[in-house]
């Protein structure tokens, strides 16, 4: 897929058919996520693909909007290494560039994905700490499901709002 018509055509997809997404799929997936760009080229991600039901499970009981899930192939949770960043503050620009480009390598492999948001939900932190143990240095930042899609998406709503550009400081 060509990058700016893969720009233009991603959706956020949730609902997904019972195709298998291979595992070297989302490998590759992950691949192109980790190069996102980062503060001061840190890299401060780690990812966590899963098909265990029970982490499935756990996400949805704790994530009022995750019910894709039930029928998703695969979540890839997204987590912030505050040992590894440079400059924390940034750690969640970080996550989403690496996220984006998840979410962007998937419609890349023909896959559907939808970007379900944790961080800086306290209570979904705490609930995906609870879920999966993790070091106290790394954070939940998102999880995001994937599957091929179930339905077609091909639609391209215009979303250019010229209105929002300000050329030279003119509001």
């Amino acid at each position: 897929m060509e990058l700016l018509e893969g720009l233009l055509t991603r959706r956020s997809v949730r609902r997904y058919s019972d195709r298998p997404v291979s595992r070297e799929t989302i490998e590759d997936v992950l691949r192109h996520a980790m190069y996102a760009p980062s503060a001061k080229n840190t890299r401060p991600w780690h990812f966590l693909p899963t098909q265990d039901r029970r982490i499935l499970d756990g996400i949805m009981a704790a994530h009022p909007f995750s019910r894709m899930l039930t029928y998703a192939q695969w979540a890839v949770i997204v987590y912030g290494d505050s040992q590894a960043a440079d400059t924390p503050e940034y750690l969640p620009v970080d996550c989403a560039a690496a996220t984006q480009n998840l979410l962007l390598a998937a419609h890349g492999h023909g896959l559907g994905a939808v970007w379900l948001g944790i961080y800086p939900r306290q209570e979904r932190m705490d609930a995906l700490r609870r879920l999966v143990p993790i070091p106290d240095n790394i954070t939940p930042f998102a999880v995001v499901s994937i599957g091929y899609p179930g339905r077609d998406y091909n639609e391209q709503p215009d979303r250019f709002e010229p209105e929002k550009i300000h050329w030279d400081n003119q509001w």
